[in-house]
């Protein structure tokens, strides 16, 4: 058997469970339907598991079939696998089953229930083969495929005009980080040949300077635009709460575990060109670090319970783009991982509120729920404690990590760690904020709900992502504070290139000091929220209205959108009305038709009344047109 072929078969088992439902699934019972889905999933999750377990410690490149073959250049269906894909896989199948479990009763009264699980199997098929890429063209496939997966499901609920503009948006504003990915390939083919990663790579670590530093910078800069459109960094986050127009689970799975970190991912397998690209390093953590907290600001005032977590989603993600810029790949990985687990978690209970309130996701017609979904209640604190970086939930290990490794990567990092800090402070606020507002309190009466908590279908993910929510961050436990950080460890043959950090030592005051501030930060954050919606519940309104600029800046999201759509979606639509449409089409290219089609016409009337023996009084103009044609072909003759 091929060394390949179990790699392969960890995407060709949800691609398998997409055909049957996309072809046949209007035709099958749900439960059958379900069944090939959760089934596709859970042996692509067994495999994965199965591999992990068995792996041979030594990254491999597995041969594949030629794919691209010309003069210079051939690219491969071949696969890399190492300690870092390894990880990709269990969090994209493991989670991505539990949401799989989940979506079997949150979609269960759905229109276009087989149509969800094809496009769910069609997603984990996608990010599967971005993961396995042996190559970045091949990566570059499952970039693309997942993007058309996220389209597919934001605009699920396609009857309703803003799903489906949202999904657009989606499309259009990936396009862009796209074109960025695809230049960065231009490159890298032009200066190595190839885009395969271990001749890439080797090639950097055999003769790093074959190339100038201003190639790299151009090659990993043009690879940040794509990674800020996947993962969704300022300029180009603007898709992804609207993207919460899907359903939830898909906010889940795509837009908090899966595909937004594919940015990241990107960067971190990449590291080989970005060390060599400083300019583009710094870059990274400005965007990353900017992103963190200017999410963080929006998501204070918020009101939908669905998109404060769409921006304390860019927010996270900006933490870990802040890891990377400050060659901390394994610390953005590690937030990547626990961030899979506790903000999967966060959506899905909100889900599961949404849920018990009938479809109402704003969080001012709620309150008082704990006494009625007491599963979600336990479930989503849990998640908010985890987020918010409370000692021992897995945040506090993976946000902590990217802290202490800002704050000891030189004097800017000091400025960077204080930006995360301030955006620990934040997200405490916002999710606590959340957490008052949507359990506490006296209950706001939506309509005519009854609340109740949801089915066991839904429940049971929620209990096991609150339990790795708690215990997953145990496996980076740092030195400096006693532990011996497994994480950092399995991750190092990845990363063996990067330069020790030395100053963190068992017991570490440092790292030791820095986590106790975050702490207290966090729980200051807490304590305000406690006192803005529980105990004193009046001051939210009062002070906005003392701020009320501040606020309508903040509600109004900065007015990004409202900037783009005057300063570049506007001035495009009128280009391509004026110009494109009415210039060209309109006039050119209808215009030359239409004197094509009154002169065939006009041919046809001349033949069909010569026919009838009208010969005469088409004979001047007969004679005109050849005179015309015997004049020209003189000059040209001449």
């Amino acid at each position: 058997m091929s060394a390949s072929l179990p790699y392969w078969l960890l995407p060709l088992l949800p691609l398998a469970g997409s055909g049957l439902n996309g072809f046949f699934g209007n035709k099958l019972p749900r439960p059958v339907v379900a069944a090939i889905a959760l089934l596709s999933t859970a042996a692509s999750f067994a495999l994965a598991a199965w591999l992990f377990f068995n792996f041979s410690g030594t990254a491999q490149s597995l041969p594949g079939a030629p794919w691209i073959a010309v003069t210079g250049f051939q690219a491969n269906f071949n696969l890399y696998v190492d300690h870092l894909t390894l990880i990709m896989l269990m969090v994209v199948t493991g989670v991505g089953f539990l949401i799989h479990i989940y979506s079997a009763g949150y979609m269960a009264h759905e229109e276009g229930y087989w149509r969800f699980f094809a496009y769910l199997n069609l997603f984990m098929f996608f990010m599967l083969v971005l993961v396995l890429a042996g190559n970045f063209l091949l990566m570059f496939v499952g970039w693309e495929g997942v993007g058309l997966a996220s389209y597919l499901l934001i605009g699920f609920y396609f009857r309703c005009p803003s799903a489906a503009s949202a999904g657009k948006k989606a499309f259009v504003v990936n396009r862009i980080g796209d074109f960025g990915f695809l230049l960065a390939m231009f490159l890298l083919i032009s200066h190595f040949g190839t885009l395969d990663y271990t001749r890439i790579f080797g090639a950097i670590q055999s003769a790093p300077t074959s190339l100038t530093t201003a190639a790299y910078t151009a090659i990993a800069l043009l690879m940040l635009l794509g990674a800020t459109g996947k993962s969704a960094q300022i300029p180009l986050y603007v898709w992804l709460p609207d993207a919460m127009e899907g359903p939830t689970p898909v906010s889940a799975l795509i837009h908090a575990a899966t595909m937004v970190t594919a940015g990241v991912y990107m960067v971190a397998r990449s590291h080989a060109i970005f060390n060599h690209a400083p300019i583009a390093l710094t870059t990274v953590a400005v965007i990353g670090a900017a992103t963190a907290f200017f999410a963080a600001t929006v998501g204070l005032v918020q009101t939908d319970i669905k998109r404060v977590l769409a921006y304390s989603t860019i927010s996270q993600l900006g933490y870990m783009f802040l890891a990377c810029g400050v060659a901390a790949y394994s610390a953005a990985i590690f937030h990547l991982v626990s961030h899979a687990f506790f903000k999967a978690l966060l959506f899905l209970a909100a889900g599961s509120v949404i849920h018990a309130m009938n479809g109402e996701q704003d969080m001012r017609k709620m309150g008082g729920l704990r006494r009625f979904v007491p599963v979600t209640f336990w479930t989503m604190t849990a998640g908010t404690l985890a987020i918010t970086g409370i000692f021992p939930f897995a945040g506090f290990f993976s946000k902590d990590a990217i802290l202490y490794e800002a704050f000891a990567s030189g004097p800017g990092g000091k400025i960077l760690w204080a930006v995360g800090l301030v955006t620990a402070f934040l997200t405490a606020f916002y999710m606590f904020r959340l957490w008052y507002l949507t359990f506490f309190g006296d209950r706001r009466e939506a309509g005519d709900s009854h609340p109740h908590d949801s089915p066991w279908s839904m429940l049971g993910p929620l209990i096991l992502l609150a339990i790795l929510s708690f215990v997953g961050g145990w496996i980076g436990w740092p030195h400096g504070l006693w532990g011996s950080d497994h994480f950092a460890a399995f991750l190092a043959p990845v990363f063996a290139d990067m330069p020790a950090n030395t100053e963190a030592s068992p017991g570490s005051h440092i790292e030791l000091i820095l986590a106790i501030v975050s702490t207290i930060v966090a729980l200051l954050g807490w304590v305000f929220a406690d006192l803005f919606y529980r105990r004193r519940p009046e001051l939210p309104a009062s002070l906005a209205a003392k701020a009320s600029g501040l606020y309508k800046l903040l509600s109004g999201k900065y007015w990004i959108d409202e900037l783009y759509a005057a300063t570049i979606v506007r001035p495009l639509e009128v280009g391509s009305e004026t110009v494109l449409y009415r210039g060209v089409d309109n006039t050119l290219v209808d215009g030359a038709t239409h004197s094509i089609a009154e002169g065939a016409l006009g041919a046809g009337g001349v033949i069909r009344r010569m026919q009838s023996g009208n010969i005469r009084s088409y004979a001047g103009w007969i004679a005109i047109g050849g005179a015309a044609l015997l004049i020209l072909a003189i000059e040209v003759a001449r």
